[in-house]
């Protein structure tokens, strides 16, 4: 399966962006999926994912309440919505997902097989 990330841009602090993770090759269906974001220097950190089957969600502390993961069935997309932007949020966001991953390791990176090229988001004081 191939991923494809985009919708990141430039925007001020308290802006909105919406990230879209498109498959080929595969359906989403029965997966799990997530966004990760890695700024330079830092290590890829997990934002939010979400179940395809149950639509259960998963965020980080930091950005509950801000950012919403969705899917669209139909059109095979994940959607990652972000409100209240802050100027350290900026990073390359991935998208990336595996067809089995416990909630246990729902946050890590390694638990995901296949991963986006990454899209930018710049977020200015």
């Amino acid at each position: 399966v191939q991923l494809q990330a985009s919708g990141g841009g430039a925007v001020q602090t308290g802006g909105s962006l919406r990230l879209s993770c498109a498959a080929s090759g595969r359906s989403f269906g029965g997966s799990t999926v997530a966004w990760f974001r890695q700024a330079p220097g830092n290590d890829r950190e997990f934002v939010a994912a979400i179940r395809w089957n149950s639509r259960s969600t998963y965020y980080a502390d930091s950005v509950k309440g801000r950012f919403t993961i969705s899917r669209d069935n139909a059109k095979n997309m994940v959607y990652l919505q972000m409100n209240s932007l802050k100027p350290e949020e900026t990073a390359v966001y991935f998208c990336a997902t595996a067809a089995t991953v416990i909630v246990t390791t729902i946050t890590r990176p390694n638990a995901y097989h296949y991963w986006g090229q990454g899209t930018l988001v710049t977020v200015s004081s």
